[in-house]
């Protein structure tokens, strides 16, 4: 139970928090984007809303101020300046009617009669225009007896530097916000005065909601300030929405698939540590029932080669000397045999040197030569590095060396060459020993290092297994390399004494 509450807890820590964590990141970045995409794209309108707000209201002006030179000489009568009302207000809808004043703020005439018998006197942007003598735009709405809200422009009728008449033009509110919807359907819109009092929005509840996110700009005609505020449309939160879902669906299978091929390489190596620890436990129960029966076959041994010196002194009859050749031979091989026992159980201590590893290849070439020759095999030696010193025992180095000759000699046809190559890299020594036999099956490979394994008729299956636990205590390493029928190299890794 506490293993799979353990496992869960690793589970969700590895994979689900990362993914959710990730997640949650790429829905903020997501939404974060689109925020900064859409205040982008709101900038661009405020630019453009300006300019055409700017373009109306000065097209505006300049028609009203183009009227107003024409009414300076005759103006008295109505009908001609009715006319010209009319000529201009039928050409663009913006208006929502223009009218003549006298100078006392009288309605003489109009496009329309909405303000008819109305006198304007009183209104501040009237009043500002007996001031100035300029044209003025309103910062108020009005809202006329049709209900339509307009905004007045005024242009003074100047004669002599005296405000001789007025004209006001109406522009309609709702055929401004028409076209603004038209252009940005997605976009609330909403212009005040200087003063922060409304003159027209696209949406009048907006300003009791208000947000953050908005962009604001001045007009340059008009102390105006227009503001534009992006909608949040259901869709595009939805199809962030949904991306993030899937981004969470394909970053989770991500995460999985790496989680469940780390942890099958946990397994793996897990597998192979445990492997090892059995191996190196067999090893040691085989070794010390190696040990224990080397010393109980050593005893008696001893006593049979005496006992077999004595008689072959004794009895020097030529057949009887063969006999007693015959069993020296055996009973040396069993002490071999004895020898590798004890090595495998329990390496005996024995006091570690310096060895020059150049001269002890040199001291056993004669030897691997002779080995050579009896094969009819071609022996060669490289050397790319001298004084290579190593701390090891030499009768020990010798033994690995010789061993591993001799079972390459043993792997080859006649006419095989054996090839010895001895140099030094940084801090390490490499004795490699190759030749063109044979070679190991990759089966045979996994278990060459196993004791008692041996693909030959006499072998005992412990040489090998003897060599690299004698190079491990020189802490070294010895591996071999090998492809079926093109031949195995042995790497004897060792490192640099430094004194």
């Amino acid at each position: 139970m506490k293993n799979n509450l353990k496992k869960m807890s690793l589970y969700f820590t590895l994979v689900l928090v990362p993914a959710l964590l990730m997640t949650l990141s790429y829905g903020y970045y997501s939404f974060k984007k689109n925020n900064e995409k859409s205040i982008m794209q709101t900038e661009r309108d405020a630019s453009i809303y300006q300019r055409q707000l700017d373009q109306v209201i000065g097209e505006t002006i300049k028609s009203l101020e183009v009227l107003a030179i024409t009414f300076e000489s005759n103006f008295t009568n109505v009908s001609d300046v009715k006319t010209a009302l009319n000529t201009i207000s039928g050409k663009d809808p913006r208006y929502g009617g223009i009218y003549f004043l006298d100078k006392n703020g009288n309605v003489i005439t109009g496009t329309n009669d909405y303000l008819k018998q109305y006198n304007l006197k009183n209104q501040s942007y009237i009043k500002t225009v007996y001031q100035t003598h300029q044209s003025v735009v309103s910062d108020q709405v009005e809202t006329l007896s049709n209900n339509k809200k307009v905004i007045a422009i005024v242009t003074p009728v100047i004669k002599n530097n005296v405000v001789q008449a007025i004209i006001v033009a109406h522009i309609r509110t709702d055929y401004i916000v028409n076209i603004i919807q038209m252009l940005t359907p997605n976009t609330f819109v909403h212009v005040e005065s200087e003063q922060g009092v409304p003159i027209f929005s696209t949406d009048d509840s907006l300003m009791l909601n208000p947000t953050k996110h908005y962009v604001s700009t001045s007009l340059e005609r008009v102390p105006w300030k227009i503001t534009l505020i992006p909608k949040t449309t259901k869709i595009k939160s939805v199809v962030i929405v949904i991306k993030t879902f899937i981004f969470f669906l394909i970053i989770t299978t991500i995460i999985h698939v790496i989680y469940l091929f780390f942890h099958s390489l946990s397994i793996k190596r897990q597998a192979e540590r445990e492997k090892i620890q059995n191996d190196a436990q067999k090893l040691e129960l085989v070794g010390t029932l190696a040990a224990s029966t080397a010393h109980e076959i050593r005893n008696p041994l001893t006593g049979i080669k005496g006992l077999v010196q004595l008689l072959s002194e004794k009895y020097k009859d030529p057949k009887d000397q063969f006999y007693f050749s015959v069993l020296h031979k055996e009973i040396n091989r069993i002490n071999q045999i004895v020898n590798e026992f004890l090595i495998l159980g329990k390496p005996t201590v024995q006091k570690m040197e310096k060895i020059d590893l150049d001269q002890v290849i040199n001291d056993l070439n004669p030897l691997i030569y002779s080995e050579a020759n009896l094969y009819n095999v071609h022996y060669s030696y490289q050397i790319k590095s001298e004084e290579i010193t190593v701390l090891a025992t030499i009768d020990q180095l010798k033994q690995v060396v010789l061993n591993i000759t001799k079972n390459a000699l043993e792997a080859m046809p006649t006419e095989g060459k054996l090839l010895l190559n001895l140099e030094k890299k940084s801090n390490h020594a490499y004795v490699s020993i190759s030749d063109n036999g044979t070679g190991i099956s990759p089966e045979n490979l996994k278990k060459i290092f196993t004791p008692f394994f041996t693909s030959k008729e006499n072998g005992t299956g412990l040489g090998l297994v003897v060599c690299k636990r004698i190079i491990e205590s020189f802490d070294g390493n010895l591996s071999i390399k090998s492809e079926l029928n093109k031949g195995t190299e042995v790497l004897i890794t060792l490192p640099i004494y430094k004194g």
